[in-house]
């Protein structure tokens, strides 16, 4: 972790919080803020659930979640129970509550997996099997819930390896989601076209939270084989704007000049989660492009 002095953080936050600076700007000073960590990043980052982006508070609470923070908690907290956030910010929130592995949180997310907004509710569905399974598993078995990725996944992976069973784990819409998303990242794992191919089914699941996690492990995987899916997925404009979203980010990712084309024809997208997704992925691709070892990296050479 680097660390910096309190007044460099508190000035990287207010980029985060400027409305006036492009939204590239802003992401830039989150991924900063949330590999920085601590409290004065904490403060900053929950500062800014009062802007009218939903992308950017969406993305604050993922964040928060993958800093695994408990002095997150309460700002989660209220976001997921605020009923005015946009059901895209509190399936975040309530995500990144899973994240952070709080098992005295259960009873809380008991309350919201039955919240009328269905992502809300699936989320915290996941979030809750989540920690149940931190609950009921030795510490033998913590490494199963590490990702190669570096992230903090909603649900660790399967210990399946054959990839039709887990293929057909993933698809049967009778199964919980916590047991198809097990089989999912375990797909991701394995990373070959078949594996790539299965996930691309996953598309057809019909919950969006579970298809918007799809693109979202694609731009994970950063793996070329699985672009054909994600313009298929961005150019549907009657699929759900959380999944469009995702595919936008993952295209970015992966930054062939194929995902910048693309990715220039959604810039004036109708939904603004969508054209907002758009000009930061085209910002990602051109860091992955670039020399630079980590996104959002320059800020801490401006501040520090």
């Amino acid at each position: 972790m680097v660390k910096i002095s309190d007044d460099a953080v508190k000035s990287i936050g207010k980029v985060l919080n400027d409305p006036n600076r492009p939204m590239k700007e802003r992401f830039r000073a989150l991924f900063t803020l949330r590999n920085l960590g601590g409290e004065s990043a904490i403060k900053c980052i929950s500062e800014c659930f009062k802007d009218e982006s939903v992308l950017l508070k969406h993305e604050l609470a993922y964040c928060l979640g993958q800093m695994q923070d408990k002095n997150a908690v309460p700002v989660l907290i209220s976001v997921l129970e605020d009923k005015n956030q946009d059901p895209i910010v509190r399936h975040e929130a309530g995500e990144a509550l899973g994240a952070i592995g709080d098992t005295e949180l259960q009873s809380l997310l008991e309350k919201y997996q039955h919240d009328p907004a269905v992502e809300v509710a699936e989320t915290c569905q996941i979030a809750l099997q989540r920690l149940k399974w931190i609950k009921d598993e030795s510490t033998n078995n913590s490494k199963l819930s590490q990702s190669r990725y570096a992230s903090i996944d909603p649900a660790p992976p399967s210990k399946e390896v054959n990839i039709e069973e887990l293929k057909k784990t993933m698809l049967d819409e009778r199964k919980s989601l916590f047991e198809r998303y097990r089989a999912m990242f375990s797909l991701r794992n394995l990373g070959t076209m078949e594996s790539i191919n299965a996930l691309g089914e996953g598309f057809k699941a019909s919950s969006a939270l579970f298809r918007h996690e799809v693109a979202f492990i694609f731009g994970q995987m950063q793996d070329e084989r699985s672009v054909p899916f994600l313009i298929k997925t961005l150019e549907d404009t009657e699929e759900h704007e959380m999944v469009r979203h995702e595919a936008a980010e993952a295209l970015g990712s992966i930054a062939t000049e194929e995902c910048t084309e693309v990715l220039k024809r959604y810039l004036n997208d109708p939904r603004p989660v969508v054209r907002e997704s758009c000009e930061v992925a085209l910002d990602m691709s051109e860091y992955e492009n670039s020399p630079e070892f980590q996104y959002a990296n320059t800020l801490l050479t401006v501040h520090s």
